[in-house]
């Protein structure tokens, strides 16, 4: 049996048009994945995300680079396929979400039975397969590791994308101040109506100004916790607004640049730095982040946090998609939807 699946061959930049140039192409004839143990589980890709460290794995810049080739592919929804003799959680027709090293940019995937998570009823398929890790990095970081509490002053860097806009919603859920940073009129009046306390256009004016003159407005002292996926710059400048016991989370570098955070400034001002690495509580605390994801579907099946979908796309439109993301255009998160029209075809 074989299906269609998106296949790194070579390092690149996979926006180029899909041809022999293009480190990405989409095969048509790759053998369906078998179950590798009696608790494996094959599922039907339903959708599956773009993250920016999908965009950097391929292009050759994450810090987990795989053998080539390889299918890309990390959070994703589903429908049970198949199950082996032992799996006990999960029976055919089941809807799922769950995060893979590799390869959901296919059809279908095999995981293990402890590393799916059952998507509650009423939960759109495709918005859960956008969750785990944007959502799931946000709430490790302010819950877990920032235990952001009522009250506090939260500044979002890179507020529109999806890592950023998971971070407004659970700011609010926790009960926040939410100030947040993006770029452009659409991604400025997107972010106010999702009830951000202040949102700052980075290309107009001057974003410490702007969030001084609001802090003095509200009679608040500065920031208490930053969050930060952007790097380069904009952090060196968002630091002048940390109060004193402020903490930092370190999200990602979308700028392309690392930050320098001075030890000396951080040692006077009692600053903590949280690196995070979502992806590594998978190895270390699998049960921890299981917990995590199961708290913010129960939120995402309640209405407590939304799924902004931004752009979808199919397999053969990968290109499209990546360059969404290259190109910062969008607000929310980018989806490939695979429509399974020729899932299990039989090699000819």
């Amino acid at each position: 049996m074989v299906m269609e699946a998106l296949v790194c061959r070579k390092l690149g930049d996979p926006t180029v048009p899909l041809s022999d140039a293009s480190p990405i192409s989409v095969s048509s004839f790759h053998p369906v994945p078998e179950l590798t143990s009696p608790t494996a589980v094959r599922v039907r890709v339903r959708a599956t995300s773009l993250n920016y460290a999908n965009y950097l794995q391929i292009l050759g810049k994450y810090q987990e680079k795989p053998p080539l080739p390889f299918i890309p592919g990390s959070d994703y929804s589903g429908v049970v396929e198949s199950v082996g003799d032992r799996v006990s959680r999960f029976k055919v027709g089941d809807k799922v979400c769950s995060v893979a090293s590799l390869g959901s940019f296919a059809e279908f995937i095999v995981a293990e039975e402890k590393d799916l998570l059952l998507v509650p009823d009423g939960c759109d398929l495709v918005a859960a397969g956008a969750l785990p890790v944007a959502f799931g990095t946000s709430h490790v970081a302010l819950v877990h590791r920032a235990q952001l509490k009522p009250g506090q002053v939260l500044l979002v860097l890179g507020a529109a994308g999806g890592v950023g806009l998971s971070a407004v919603q659970i700011g609010k859920v926790c009960g926040a101040v939410v100030i947040a940073v993006a770029r452009g009129e659409a991604k400025v009046r997107f972010l106010q109506s999702m009830g951000v306390d202040h949102v700052v256009d980075l290309g107009k004016g001057n974003v410490i100004e702007s969030v001084k003159h609001f802090l003095k407005a509200r009679g608040l002292k500065g920031v208490d916790v930053l969050y930060d996926p952007v790097g380069g710059k904009l952090t060196k400048e968002s630091m002048k607004l940390l109060n004193w016991g402020a903490q930092i989370l370190v999200i990602g570098f979308a700028s392309g640049e690392v930050p320098v955070i001075p030890a000396n400034i951080a040692l006077v001002k009692n600053w903590t730095v949280h690196g995070l690495y979502w992806g590594s509580y998978k190895i270390h605390q699998p049960h921890f982040l299981e917990d995590s994801l199961m708290q913010l579907l129960s939120w995402l099946s309640k209405g407590l946090i939304t799924i902004q979908i931004s752009h979808t796309y199919s397999l053969s439109e990968a290109n499209i998609a990546f360059a969404a993301i290259k190109e910062r255009k969008v607000i929310g998160k980018v989806m490939i939807v695979i429509e399974n029209s020729s899932a299990g075809r039989s090699k000819l």
